[in-house]
């Protein structure tokens, strides 16, 4: 598996966020994490991406434990998150954003990127030529130039994936992708989420939106009140009688 989480608790004062969690993700899948308001989803998302430490548990990445490691070190391993509220440069350029994300990858150090050594001059290069295959890759090679204040919804939630595809992440936490799209855009963006993962990407990802989430998905947990009741298939999923009553019968 890619990502395990053993056993994984973060409570705040007596209340517990997340209990006991077992989750795994595997390679390659796009891997749904869904539940009513409350639940916890945002919580694990900050556990598996260093924001918190959990209070008990284990978090393995590629087999190997991440617990206790800061976002920046978690980043560098391959885990990228973005957030429902886009989080891009907007007075910059689309391509720019997509170089400066690339910095982590690029510059490990002040003396080498201000002396430009070559090895740092060639990471440079590659970074613009990776911005270059995301453009493509993302649609967005027509507004490569555009400063990104005057992009549309969708084309901001695109660069945003782009932004942590740009880290060289190979597992991406996306919290709420197709929030405020609209039903195009939301199918546009779906599209873009099945090419990430046939580059070989994995997702999880947290989505309000039920249909999406069914249709996008290979594998589905559930959360209630920090506990996982349900891991599925989609199909599973929605014939899961404990599901219904939490989450899905809440939504209709």
């Amino acid at each position: 598996m890619l990502l395990e989480l053993n056993g994984v608790s973060r409570r705040f004062g007596g209340l517990a966020a997340v209990a006991d969690l077992a989750m795994t993700v595997a390679e390659g899948a796009i891997h749904g994490l869904i539940g009513p308001n409350g639940a916890g989803k945002s919580t694990v998302f900050n556990l598996v991406s260093g924001v918190l430490p959990p209070t008990a548990g284990t978090i393995r990445f590629r087999g190997v434990p991440i617990t206790g490691l800061t976002p920046a070190d978690i980043c560098r391993r391959g885990i990228a998150r973005t957030f429902q509220a886009t989080t891009v440069f907007r007075e910059y350029t689309v391509r720019q954003n997509l170089v400066v994300a690339a910095q982590p990858r690029v510059n490990d150090g002040t003396l080498a990127a201000l002396f430009r050594v070559a090895d740092y001059r060639a990471r440079e290069a590659a970074a613009f030529a990776r911005a270059g295959e995301l453009l493509a890759t993302l649609h967005l090679g027509h507004v490569a130039d555009r400063v990104v204040a005057g992009l549309s919804h969708r084309d901001q939630k695109a660069l945003s994936i782009g932004m942590a595809l740009a880290t060289g992440a190979s597992l991406l936490l996306l919290d709420e992708p197709l929030a405020g799209l609209t039903l195009q855009e939301t199918r546009e963006v779906m599209d873009l989420l099945r090419a990430v993962r046939a580059g070989g990407v994995t997702v999880l990802l947290v989505e309000h939106d039920m249909r999406a989430v069914m249709d996008l998905c290979d594998r589905i947990t559930v959360l209630d009140h920090g506990t996982r009741i349900a891991e599925g298939t989609p199909r599973e999923i929605q014939n899961d009688r404990a599901v219904i009553e939490a989450y899905l019968g809440a939504e209709g």
